[in-house]
């Protein structure tokens, strides 16, 4: 058959690809236009062979075989065919079972089968030597590409190289069209107008008696303490310094961080403590020290400083405990089509997760009252609903590395971006007709 079939190692393609543009291999550096990326491919193969394309196969590695989003949006384009080996984490490093293997396989199958002249291989593995060497055997012309190598040496197994029939380089400039390094400048997007309630805790200090204790119980000093993540989780001052404040961008006063949940139960609350001052006083009121009614700091986690029993036994007012969850407010047909939207438009990145599930639940909302509720509830994501934002997170595989835990990094952005859209579209509800 006078047909070209390619067949792509995605480790070795985004890898290589990571180390050129973001100076190390690990994938999660770069960001893949899976669309810009498999035509490029096809044209390139077309060009280079002179044959009509009849396929591309991606060969990948995921957890227990399932795919990943980037799998999903790949097995429903045209001409492009996924397979799967396992991710298996072994001395805290994820590796590759069953890839090699798989690939070798096909090109066996391919080339004893005759269903190509000419098969472009995408790796840099010499454990594919034999295959390459049967697939020359029974008459195939076997194009071996390479991803130009960071430090100008080869970056694939000689013997390789030295037993295909041509070879050939994807440089800089071929990659750049599909792939780009990650800006590592935090998970904030522009910060908008600083929050009352914010300005309130942080003008309200911390009794010392309550500062040492929560301190001394930490083992570290006041100086060192991390700063109040959102949901309630500690943030290591080197990731807070990206984004001051949790993810609002609130600028917080020289020398001092967002108090913790902690900190603040001990605002003249606890047993003996000392007499609130007139600005701890006006925040614990409902005020800030300007004297702007209803600033009131809550937090997604159910710990800390957190009014019991109101709403649902969450700490929650009754018009916060029902609002509705994005599953409630979706119809069967809506479902498909957000499904379909995941797996062909939406990245994968953290913020933007959080933007189209704060987007998608901002426009099927019945009653606008919901959203301004939501909003009073800033930094804190009402219990269930944050759940639900989690869960759909876990979808683009944000949620399963770093032994299974929630990476801290990704949380911030994730709500970082659910809480600027539902910003964007309270201010759109508040501007003035005509603007």
């Amino acid at each position: 058959m006078d047909r070209c079939v390619v067949l792509v190692d995605a480790g070795y393609l985004l890898g290589a690809a990571a180390s050129l543009l973001a100076g190390e291999p690990a994938r999660s550096r770069i960001t893949v236009d899976h669309a810009t990326l498999i035509q490029g491919l096809r044209e390139r193969a077309e060009a280079d062979t002179q044959r009509p394309l009849l396929r591309i196969y991606w060969f990948d590695g995921a957890p227990d075989r399932v795919p990943q989003p980037e799998h999903r949006r790949l097995r429903v384009m045209s001409r492009v065919t996924v397979r799967l080996g396992a991710l298996t984490r072994s001395d805290g490093r994820w590796a590759q079972k069953g890839v090699d293997a798989a690939m070798h396989a096909e090109l066996t199958e391919l080339a004893r089968n005759r269903a190509c002249s000419d098969i472009v291989l995408v790796t840099g593995d010499g454990d594919l030597l034999p295959g390459l060497m049967s697939a020359k055997e029974h008459g195939v012309a076997v194009h071996l590409w390479a991803v130009q190598a960071a430090d100008g040496d080869y970056n694939q197994s000689e013997d390789l190289v030295a037993e295909a029939d041509e070879r050939r380089v994807l440089d800089r400039t071929w990659i750049t069209r599909a792939v780009r390094a990650k800006e590592l400048t935090g998970v904030c997007a522009p910060p908008p107008a600083p929050r009352p309630e914010i300005a309130a805790i942080l003008a309200a200090p911390l009794p010392e008696t309550a500062a040492a204790a929560a301190a001394a119980a930490a083992g570290r000093t006041a100086e060192d303490r991390p700063e109040a993540g959102h949901n309630g989780t500690a943030r290591p001052a080197a990731a807070a310094g990206a984004c001051p404040n949790g993810e609002r961008g609130d600028q917080a006063p020289a020398g001092r961080g967002v108090p913790t949940p902690k900190d603040l139960a001990g605002l003249g609350r606890g047993p003996g403590s000392a007499q609130p001052s007139p600005a701890t006083a006006a925040v614990q009121n409902g005020a800030t020290p300007s004297g702007t009614p209803n600033a009131t700091l809550r937090w997604s986690s159910d710990k800390g400083w957190v009014e019991r029993g109101a709403g649902n036994g969450l700490g929650e007012p009754p018009e916060t405990a029902s609002l509705p969850m994005l599953a409630q407010l979706t119809s069967a047909e809506q479902r498909w089509a957000d499904r379909e939207e995941d797996i062909t438009t939406v990245g994968g990145d953290p913020f933007e997760v959080g933007q189209v599930f704060a987007r998608r639940w901002a426009e099927r909302i019945t009653d606008a009252v919901h959203l301004q509720h939501l909003s009073t509830e800033y930094p804190r994501i009402p219990h269930r609903i944050d759940g639900e934002l989690l869960r759909y997170a876990a979808r683009f595989g944000l949620l399963a590395h770093k032994d299974d835990q929630i990476d801290e990094h990704d949380r911030y952005a994730i709500r970082a971006g659910f809480w600027r859209e539902i910003d964007t579209r309270t201010a759109a509800e508040h501007a003035p007709a005509g603007d």
